[in-house]
């Protein structure tokens, strides 16, 4: 039987569940059921039993993922909702930034999302089909283009047409008439692209008006980059610079380089786009722009932009490169010959030769997972001629960022050139751009950072940098200090960015132990299971796995979370936890979790202490790590993995049974014995004492079934996560009150917080 006709028969709830979990092929170990309806590695669901708003169903599944995050726990990249009549799927990144709204009131439970939340979610999750859009679905899609690129160039020699003729000169297409009927023709393909339904076309230009009005045309024409697919995008490093923040560009650089440097320097931009970093410019005849897209020449030309500056299509990063990494202009002989000989006179220090500024927003794409999905945008960054040479060099992971690649052979062809670039702050402090700090150098100017959302196509929060460098000085790069600007452009304050080797970031704080021992339970979470992991060894005398994924801040608020097996979720990281470095890892955990990452400060690594960490410092961490929401630590039965039947058992249990009135034996006392010596602070204690109240709540509640099999509660030694999720579930507030343990939760985080930075885990 079909999804459709199933669901015609849905009388329930339950059944609509069933017939996607049918209809999907999903066994009970893929998904579980719970507050979220169906919950996968990949997907949440929420179910309906009869036809219901889409947007009142994200909202509540919003709520979910809200509550997830805030405890530290992994979202799924998709969230979909159904029922009987319809259905609807949403990457979940796309929504995210709701959650950071704060005029947004969210309810305590999925259940109580309504109207009011849907209407305030909806400008971030509506589906908004777009004209373009529905002119690739009516037209474009029956022209048997390959490219999906090629659909933005075709797309505006039709709406720049009124029908009889064009309103613009050609910008890479142009549309015609081939046996009577509309007819397009694309540059580098051959013949006719006729229009094969033409009753489609028909009703597409009756809906709308073509071409535009005046004052709306060169707009349109700039704004064609966001109309490629967003792997092309960052390929091709099409993310308009919005003019705003190139003024902003022009007053650094007028700071940093002295009156008058638009005579005095040549300007080579090497991925000019339609030339939004120009336009500012006040000597185009200084001015070189080159860029992959010959269509991004034909549509400045076609706007008049940048009249007088030299315009040529340039790979930069494969044309005119040897095979030995060499630069020679005569493989392809783009180069205009005034470029060239600015060049040679630059490098041979010719007197009074102008020297040149490379004025660039390189593309931000890189290599890497893509690449074995069969992403040719991604296998395009892998397979340049550049990237050939960086291998030599070994750069490592730098190698596959095409705006490093941009500066390896900027560095060999400009050597003494000053270099202003937008770009993100990678190369400046990241861990794993070690490497390409060894051979990239240079005397850093000035600068300043902006937020990462002023720039159209660009997802996330963090802070992408205009700085300027003199790269004839070939200076080690040190900490920097810049301006920081808000999305409008708006100064805000200052930032300085610390740069420090490798062997001094707090995730080389501890050696991880050696893991020699049998196959250890995979997870992805408290109790799931990890879907295909690779299969790793178990620790001897390990109580548990931290997970510290990547050193900085913005992936310490989701990669940080402590489990009774090893955490296999993400990318890896991570250490067992031994009784002799349940100390170090507990201050681990809680320095990760314990700052809230900005787009300002979101890549900011943490280093190992510059002071002495106090007894009380570190007690105080270890009972902020046991009661913080990503203390996924669990006792529970019957998971099973790799044909056979897995338990876990709980370490992290900060009481006796006597203690919390436990109705079996805990099979760890660990922890008790751990801490039975150590004093702890008042703000300490009082979180334990609250927490115990909590406890003793939990093991004198009598918990329906649907959530003792969901949480696996079949053994005494049940774990934070366990606890929490299952107060919250049975949703009792007369008889559990989460208020007292959150004030003095918060009052011990608003202890530590500060000190976090006094004692130098993370810089100033």
């Amino acid at each position: 039987m079909t999804l459709s006709a199933d669901l015609a028969r849905a009388r329930s709830e339950e059944d609509v569940k069933d017939a996607y979990l049918k209809a999907l092929g999903l066994s009970p170990k893929d998904y579980s059921k719970g507050l979220v309806d169906i919950q996968t590695d990949a997907v949440w669901f929420e179910a309906k039993g009869s036809p219901a708003a889409p947007l009142l169903m994200f909202a509540q599944l919003l709520v979910y993922v809200r509550s997830a995050r805030l405890r530290g726990e992994p979202v799924p990249a998709f969230l979909a909702v159904i029922d009987p009549e319809k259905g609807a799927i949403l990457q979940t990144e796309v929504a995210l930034p709701v959650l950071e709204d704060a005029n947004i009131a969210w309810p305590a439970s999925g259940s109580a999302a309504g109207k009011e939340l849907a209407a305030q979610i909806a400008p971030y999750v509506s589906a908004h089909f777009t004209t373009y859009a529905r002119w690739v679905a009516m037209i474009g899609s029956e022209l048997g283009i390959a490219n999906a690129a090629d659909h933005a160039t075709l797309f505006f020699a039709d709406i720049m047409h009124d029908g009889e003729r064009s309103a613009y000169a050609s910008v890479g297409a142009q549309l015609g008439t081939f046996d009577g009927r509309p007819a397009f023709t694309l540059r580098g393909a051959s013949g006719f692209l006729p229009v094969t339904n033409l009753r489609a076309y028909n009703d597409f230009w009756a809906i709308y008006l073509r071409p535009p009005e005046v004052k709306h045309r060169r707009w349109l024409l700039e704004r064609r980059d966001s109309l490629l697919p967003i792997d092309e995008q960052k390929f091709k490093g099409a993310f308009y610079t919005p003019l705003h923040i190139v003024d902003k560009a022009y007053e650094q650089l007028l700071a940093t380089l002295g009156e008058g440097w638009q005579d005095r320097y040549i300007v080579w931009d090497m991925c000019c786009g339609v030339g939004n970093l120009e336009v500012k410019h006040s000597n185009y005849r200084n001015v070189f722009m080159s860029t992959l897209d010959q269509v991004d020449i034909d549509i400045m030309r076609a706007n008049n932009i940048c009249l007088g500056a030299e315009m040529f299509q340039y790979d930069y990063l494969n044309d005119d490169v040897t095979d030995f990494g060499q630069i020679d202009y005569s493989l392809t002989n783009k180069v205009p010959t005034a470029l060239r000989q600015a060049i040679a006179d630059a490098k041979a220090g010719v007197e009074g030769a102008k020297p040149i500024l490379v004025l660039i927003n390189p593309p931000y794409a890189e290599s890497g997972s893509g690449i074995a999905k069969g992403d040719e945008n991604k296998i395009g960054v892998e397979k340049t001629r550049i990237n050939g040479a960086m291998h030599e060099l070994n750069l490592g992971y730098a190698s596959k960022e095409l705006f490093a690649q941009f500066l390896i052979r900027i560095r060999q062809e400009l050597p003494n050139s000053t270099l202003a670039m937008f770009s993100t702050l990678k190369y400046v402090n990241a861990p794993n751009f070690e490497p390409f700090r060894r051979v990239w150098r240079g005397k850093y100017l000035d600068g300043f950072v902006v937020h990462s959302r002023a720039f159209d196509g660009l997802n996330g929060d963090f802070p992408i940098g205009f700085l300027i460098w003199d790269q004839s000085q070939h200076e080690v790069i040190g900490d920097i200090s810049t301006r920081a600007l808000d999305r409008t452009g708006a100064l805000i304050g200052e930032k300085t960015y610390v740069v420090r080797p490798t062997t001094s970031l707090l995730n080389a704080w501890i050696s991880p132990p050696q893991a020699r021992g049998e196959l250890a339970l995979p997870l992805s979470n408290a109790l799931t299971v990890s879907r295909n992991p690779r299969k790793k060894l178990s620790c001897a005398g390990s109580v548990g796995y931290l997970f510290a994924g990547n050193n900085d801040l913005q992936n310490a608020a989701t990669g940080t979370c402590l489990t009774s097996s090893i955490y296999t979720g993400r990318n890896g990281g991570g250490s067992y936890v031994l009784p002799d470095n349940l100390c170090h890892s507990a201050v681990i955990f809680a320095v990760r979790r314990l700052i809230r990452p900005t787009w300002l400060n979101d890549r900011d690594q943490f280093l190992q202490p510059s002071k002495p960490l106090s007894d009380e410092w570190k007690s105080d961490c270890l009972v902020w790590m046991l009661f913080n929401g990503s203390n996924l630590t669990a006792g529970a039965d019957g998971l099973r993995w790799n044909d056979r039947e897995w338990s876990l058992i709980n370490h992290f249990i900060p009481f006796t049974e006597a203690h919390v009135g436990a109705k079996g034996r805990f099979e760890s006392d660990f922890l008790v014995r751990y801490m039975e010596n150590m004093a702890f602070s008042s703000e300490a204690q009082a979180v334990l004492d609250e927490g115990r109240k909590l406890w003793a709540r939990f093991h004198a509640t009598d918990f329906p079934r649907t959530i003792r099999d969901e949480l696996k509660l079949g053994r005494p030694d049940a774990g934070w996560y366990q606890i929490r999720r299952a107060l919250q579930a049975y949703g009792d507030p007369e008889l559990t009150d989460f208020d007292p343990f959150s004030t003095v939760y918060a009052a011990l985080s608003a202890k530590l917080r500060p000190m976090v930075y006094d004692l130098g885990f993370l810089p100033e």
